[in-house]
C-alpha cells in the first residue's frame, strides 16, 4: 500500500461551523441513545485504525453526551494470564451490550489481526484460526439482532509522524506515545500489509468496514457521527414533560456552622476574577 500524503486534502473544517455541526450531531445521538434505551437495541461501534489516527477523539465526541448508565467505552489492557488461557474472543464476549445498551470498543478482537500480527505477539497459527473465525462471530452477534459497526481511521504516514511530535512535549498527552507507537512508524508497510489482509478475510456483508479519512480530524468526527447515525434507524421520541415543582417554604432547619466541617480550600480565587 502507498504511503499517503497529506497534500492537496481539501481545507480543514472551520472551527465555527465544526463546533454548531458537532452540537447538532451529539443532540441527535442523545435522541438516538433514548431509542436504543425504549427498544432494548444492543449497539456495538468498534474503532480501529493506525496509532494516532484520531480514535480516542472521536470516541470521546460520541460519548460526551450519552447517559453513562447505558453507553459505555470498553477499552482493554493486555490480557491476564488467566485471560490468555481463554478462547481468544472470550473477554471480549463478556463485555457485549445487555439490552438498551451501547457499547463503543477503543480497539476490539481485531488486535489479533494488527499489533498482535506485526509484532509477533501471536503465532501464525493462532493469527489464521482468528482470520477464519471472525467472520462466524460476527454473524452470529449480528443473527442475535447486536447492531456490529466497524470503523477503521485512516491516517497519512506525514499527519501520523506530526501527531507523535506533538505528544513529545504535551504533559497532557504524553503518556499516548507508547513503545509500540513508535514502532509502527518503521512498520507502516507492515501495518498496511496486515489491514489489506484484514480487510480480505472479514469485510462480510452483515458486518462491513467503513473507512474514515482522518487527517483533518474535525471533518472525521462529523464524518463518522453523521455516519453512525445513518446505520442506527431511529425514531424521534419526544422527551417527557417535565415540571419542576416550586421549593417548599423554610420550616425550622438550621445549617450546623460551617466550622465544624472541612472544606477544600479555595485557591481558585487567587486566580482572580
Amino acid at each position: 500500500m502507498a504511503k499517503k500524503k497529506a497534500g492537496g486534502h481539501p481545507p480543514r473544517v472551520p472551527k465555527k461551523r465544526y463546533e454548531a455541526e458537532l452540537t447538532r450531531l451529539q443532540i441527535e445521538l442523545v435522541e438516538m441513545q433514548q431509542w436504543v434505551i425504549a427498544t432494548g437495541r444492543r449497539v456495538v461501534v468498534i474503532f480501529e485504525g493506525r496509532d494516532a489516527a484520531g480514535k480516542g477523539g472521536a470516541i470521546k465526541r460520541v460519548m460526551e453526551y450519552l447517559n453513562p448508565r447505558h453507553a459505555r467505552i470498553v477499552a482493554l489492557p493486555q490480557p491476564s494470564e488467566r485471560e490468555r488461557g481463554q478462547w481468544y474472543f472470550q473477554r471480549y464476549i463478556e463485555r457485549l451490550p445487555t439490552a438498551g445498551e451501547i457499547v463503543l470498543m477503543d480497539r476490539s478482537w481485531y488486535n489479533r489481526a494488527g499489533v498482535e500480527r506485526v509484532m509477533g505477539y501471536s503465532t501464525d497459527d493462532e493469527y489464521q484460526r482468528f482470520l477464519r473465525q471472525v467472520p462466524v462471530v460476527e454473524r452470529l452477534l449480528v443473527d442475535d439482532g447486536i447492531l456490529l459497526l466497524k470503523y477503521w481511521f485512516s491516517v497519512s504516514d506525514d499527519v501520523q509522524q506530526n501527531r507523535f511530535a506533538a505528544r513529545v512535549d504535551d504533559p497532557l498527552r504524553r503518556w499516548k506515545l507508547s513503545p509500540t507507537d513508535l514502532e509502527s512508524i518503521k512498520r507502516w508497510e507492515d501495518y498496511s500489509r496486515a489491514k489489506d489482509a484484514m480487510f480480505a478475510a472479514t469485510d462480510i456483508p452483515e458486518a462491513p468496514w467503513w473507512t474514515i479519512e482522518s487527517d483533518d480530524k474535525r471533518a472525521s468526527r462529523i464524518n463518522l457521527i453523521s455516519h453512525l447515525l445513518s446505520q442506527i434507524r431511529h425514531e424521534r421520541a419526544d422527551p417527557e414533560k417535565v415540571a419542576i415543582p416550586d421549593r417548599p417554604p423554610a420550616t425550622d432547619y438550621q445549617r450546623p456552622p460551617r466550622e465544624q466541617h472541612q472544606h477544600v480550600p479555595d485557591v481558585a480565587s487567587a486566580l482572580g476574577r
